[in-house]
């Protein structure tokens, strides 16, 4: 069962205005969606996305029985054009939930996970794109060790490559069981409280769906999309993640980048986005009862021009 992570804070977080169009780039299994429209007025408008056609399965039902609701079957990277589309030209508010939800990780058939044997797919969109088993076969040894490096943090990522390559000369990488074996037996070093192949599986799915990538697109374009008073708020769990939100928010907060010593007026600064609280993270209890919100990290800011 899908346990939504950080439910009151961030919907707090995100609603201030209840007549406002609200953008949930996320939507999951629809537990924000669901708190958000719950905050709305009559005139209040929600336009969920998400990559996933279970999701977009479990949006339809939403949709039918609440016309403040709207779907988009694809990426938020893709909110741009789905916004002028609709003709609308602002939004109140932004938010992300990343990571892979709990019913991608617990459906073996999805391949996310080295805990389930199931096909080595891990495409978010069962729809399109090349399953992690059609990368691994083709991609180059130095790609695949780069893709470890950068989006899993690595350590072994040429040793582990290399394994994958050697391996798949011998007979197609086609699930999960047979990934998990290579990495962990190619892994000198096995991390205490955490299996050997959690950061290559984190890698090869990043790559697959193109996360950061998305995540990118979508900060590029936040300014833009967000009316002024707007909020973006963001639910992180892996230090990649939260990284590039962090250097975001606190870049526009901050203002021009000057040399140090010259007088200006803080108004001169043009900070287009201002910091609501500090970071937050899941209270003891929701940790507890969801031990996968023990990572989540939440940043909310403001778009003050």
């Amino acid at each position: 069962m899908h346990q939504t992570v950080l439910l009151q804070e961030a919907v707090e977080a995100l609603v201030t205005t209840p007549g406002g169009f609200y953008v949930d780039g996320t939507f999951g299994r629809g537990g924000h969606s669901r708190a958000v429209l719950s905050c709305l007025g009559q005139e209040g408008r929600l336009l969920a996305v998400d990559k996933d056609p279970a999701a977009a399965r479990v949006a339809e039902d939403l949709a039918a029985g609440d016309g403040r609701f709207q779907f988009l079957h694809g990426s938020f990277a893709e909110l741009p054009a789905a916004l002028a589309a609709r003709g609308v030209d602002s939004v109140n508010g932004i938010l992300l939930d990343l990571g892979v939800s709990s019913p991608q990780l617990d459906e073996a058939e999805r391949g996310f996970s080295f805990q389930h044997d199931g096909p080595l797919d891990m495409r978010m969109d069962t729809s399109r794109g090349a399953t992690a088993a059609e990368w691994l076969a083709s991609a180059a040894e130095a790609e695949i060790a780069r893709v470890l490096k950068e989006y899993g943090e690595e350590r072994f990522a040429r040793r582990i490559a290399g394994a994958i390559v050697r391996a798949r000369a011998e007979a197609p990488i086609e699930r999960t069981s047979q990934l998990s074996r290579i990495v962990s037996e190619a892994n000198p070093r096995w991390e205490k409280h955490k299996h050997p192949a959690t950061r290559a599986f984190q890698a090869i799915r990043i790559q697959v769906n193109g996360e950061l990538t998305d995540l990118s697109a979508l900060l590029a374009d936040a300014l833009d999309l967000l009316c002024v008073g707007g909020r973006l708020v963001v639910i992180s769990f892996h230090s990649l993640e939260d990284r590039l939100v962090k250097r975001y928010m606190r870049d526009l907060a901050r203002g021009d980048a000057l040399p140090p010593g010259v007088p200006v007026r803080d108004a001169a600064l043009n900070r287009r986005l201002r910091l609501i609280g500090k970071a937050v993270r899941a209270g003891e209890s929701e940790v507890a009862a969801n031990p996968r919100a023990r990572s989540a990290i939440m940043r909310v800011a403001e778009k003050v021009a």
